[in-house]
């Protein structure tokens, strides 16, 4: 109860990125419908429907991980005067995050159902009915315990995550010791280390991927259906890529907050002056809240490069095409959630700094440093991780176009 009436008294951008949560929820819930309506129609295709919905995997993590920034965004979720008098703490208060995101993605498939269900001409009623039987194999009937247990999964990821993404820990103060919410706690120069571990494994494991790639690239070359199938697509799949293609991004995600580190330190090496200085030690600062999300953003910008490198020729000619409408929607939805997420991480990073903003103008600061070196982060970070998501698309695809 006291969610919902959180969630109407929040700020219009809150309840929105909300409202996108629900819609980015039931995106992946359709594709999961769409997995389990091609397996009971092909109950010999047990292959074919595992790898479908493993593939389903992809958005639902995107999903959860914007729903976890959302969360973690979300001004409810932090502490308030008065409210550990009423027994709100930290963690009645990461569990009460736990459950609008649980309610969003509740709501988001509980309208994936309905589409499905429209789509397949279940219900009827209007002139969409029945439209995609085909497509979404309506003749065979839906096993409704299976059903609800694939619609109640992405729920259940996305409270957990948070729970876990917010939970609170113990800071020490001298003596004492007092628990606070993860998602008040600011980025400080104490986490240079911790941005810096992950660096070297996320450039181990992405060498690892690449080199996963480039092996399974010494075989034939399957059809350019079988390379990459998401539901919707026929034939079948090669894990050698699957698996490279997943390490590489893995690696890029453990090392985003140290490139982005690094970049801010690049930044104020040297004698920088005020800008440069001033956007190179909130770039180090922000790190650790700012790299994660920007690191899953350049793996995914990589994969769909690759793709487009892979595929872009059979478009061209006739016959089969490489990806079908369903596995559009998947690419849509992770695409639309790895950029609502670094964009909303941005934002948060940004609130975060509010009140060392208002320090900065009352001393005489002007706005217009404060914007000059907003415009140099972001400049840097695209100088620094267009040129790699680049770099790493090209070394994924470049054994399997030379096959």
């Amino acid at each position: 109860m006291l969610s919902l009436r959180l969630a109407r008294g929040a700020h219009p951008l809150v309840l929105l990125r909300r409202l996108l949560v629900a819609v980015a929820s039931s995106g992946a819930g359709f594709l999961l419908l769409c997995s389990l309506g091609y397996a009971v129609a092909h109950p010999n295709a047990t292959e074919q429907s595992l790898v479908r919905l493993l593939w389903c995997a992809v958005p639902v993590a995107a999903v959860t991980q914007f729903a976890v920034t959302v969360a973690r965004s979300d001004p409810a979720t932090r502490p308030r005067d008065g409210l550990d008098a009423i027994g709100f703490g930290p963690v009645r208060l990461s569990l009460l995050a736990a459950t609008s995101t649980a309610l969003s993605c509740g709501l988001g498939s509980a309208a994936a159902l309905l589409v499905y269900l429209e789509l397949r001409g279940d219900l009827g009623g209007i002139p969409l009915s029945g439209t995609a039987s085909g497509l979404l194999d309506g003749d065979a009937p839906l096993p409704w315990a299976a059903t609800l247990t694939l619609l109640g999964l992405l729920p259940a990821l996305a409270a957990g995550a948070c729970a876990i993404a917010l939970r609170p820990r113990k800071e020490r103060a001298g003596g004492a010791s007092r628990t606070v919410s993860r998602a008040t706690v600011p980025d400080t120069a104490k986490d240079d280390r911790r941005s810096y571990a992950g660096l070297p494994w996320g450039v181990a494991i992405t060498a690892c991927g690449l080199a996963l790639e480039a092996y399974v690239g010494r075989a034939p070359a399957p059809a350019p259906d079988s390379l990459l199938t998401l539901p919707g697509q026929d034939g079948g799949t090669s894990p050698g890529l699957m698996g490279g293609w997943l390490l590489a991004s893995l690696g890029l995600v453990l090392a985003g907050p140290g490139l982005t580190h690094w970049s801010g330190t690049l930044l104020s090496a040297g004698r920088p002056g005020p800008m440069r200085l001033l956007a190179g030690r909130i770039l180090q600062d922000t790190a650790n809240r700012l790299g994660r999300p920007l690191g899953v953003l350049c793996a995914v910008a990589a994969g769909a490069l690759a793709a487009v490198e892979l595929y872009g020729a059979a478009w061209e000619r006739s016959g089969p095409r490489p990806f079908g409408p369903l596995t559009g929607l998947g690419a849509a939805v992770v695409m639309a959630c790895v950029t609502a997420t670094a964009i909303t991480a941005a934002i948060d990073t940004r609130h975060c700094r509010a009140e060392t903003t208002a320090a900065l103008l009352r001393l005489g600061i002007p706005a217009s440093l404060l914007r000059g070196a907003a415009a140099v982060r972001t400049g840097v970070l695209l100088i620094v991780l267009a040129p790699l998501t680049w770099v790493i698309a090209e070394l994924a695809a470049l054994p399997l176009t030379r096959s």
